[in-house]
Parts: C-alpha cells; structure tokens; sequence
C-alpha cells in the first residue's frame, strides 16, 4: 500500500537546530509560533477561532530512520520505540497540542510549540477535552519522569 500526504502549510517557530528545542508543548509555555497554512485551504479555517487549542499532525521532515529501541530524552534507559514519543519512527509522524491565539487570513497565531522551523503541517484538529481525554489512564515508565516534561529539550540523539 502506498500512501501519499501533502503538506497543508508550514509551522513557523523560533527554533531552526534540534539542539535545545522543547520536547513536549509543556516544556515550550509561551513560546510563540505561526502556521503559514496554504492559501487554498483558508475556507477551512472557518469557525476555528472559536477553539482555543489545537492538535498539529506534522511530518518529522529532518528524520532518517528508525530504531526500535530507543532512549528517550526525558529518560536514561532504552525503551521501545512505539512507548516513547521519538522523533525517528517508521512513519514519522508528530502530534502536538497548541494553544491558538488567533487567525489572520492563512496565518494562525500560536504558542506552546515544540517544533522545528519550517515542518510541513499535515493536518489540522480542534482539542475537544471531553473527547480527547481519557479515564482511567497508566502512562507505564513516564510515570515518575513528568517533572521532566516541562523542562526537557532535545539533544542530538535522534539526528
């Protein structure tokens, strides 16, 4: 099966080099972005002024390959890939949420971003708590790493 996506704008951040850009938007508060969203898409923008945060799907375009076992930034022992939240992935996709400020034509003002300059933007979802979140839930070896997720930032383990 072959599958074909094509960006649908570009995230905008002030971080251009892996080294020291946040690993989780709880690391990155305040941290002002864009998304240049590509003019033909601006019809689909509508109403989403009316969320104040969003989820970006984005591809790890500066990502070559994949381990199955990796180290993790916010850890010290190898974990398998698919427990961690890695940037070199069989496909490798990101997720984060974002905090949304504004729309001005093609362009969404946000903060919280933990991405690097110029990834390409694959898609675009309203944060909805009550159905986004989940009960009951076991976050497995993070749990005693969360201190960790406001502060940690990336390094050169994952070029």
């Amino acid at each position: 099966m072959d599958i074909r996506l094509s960006p649908i704008g570009t995230i905008r951040t002030p971080f251009s080099e892996r080294q020291g850009t946040p690993v989780q938007p709880s690391a990155s508060h305040g941290t002002p972005g864009c998304i240049e969203l590509n003019e033909d898409l601006i019809p689909g923008l509508a109403d989403l002024d009316g969320f104040s945060h969003l989820i970006l799907i984005y591809h790890f375009d500066r990502s070559n390959g994949y381990d199955l076992e990796v180290t993790p930034f916010m850890d010290t022992r190898p974990r398998g890939l698919f427990s961690t939240r890695a940037p070199k992935r069989p496909n490798p996709i990101g997720l984060s949420v974002v905090k949304l400020l504004r729309v001005e034509g093609a362009v969404l003002h946000i903060e919280n971003v933990d991405v690097l300059d110029g990834t390409p933007l694959l898609d675009i979802k309203p944060y909805v708590p009550q159905l986004d979140q989940a009960p009951e839930v076991r976050i497995g070896w993070m749990a005693d790493k969360l201190e960790l997720a406001t502060v940690a930032t990336a390094d050169e383990r994952f070029k």
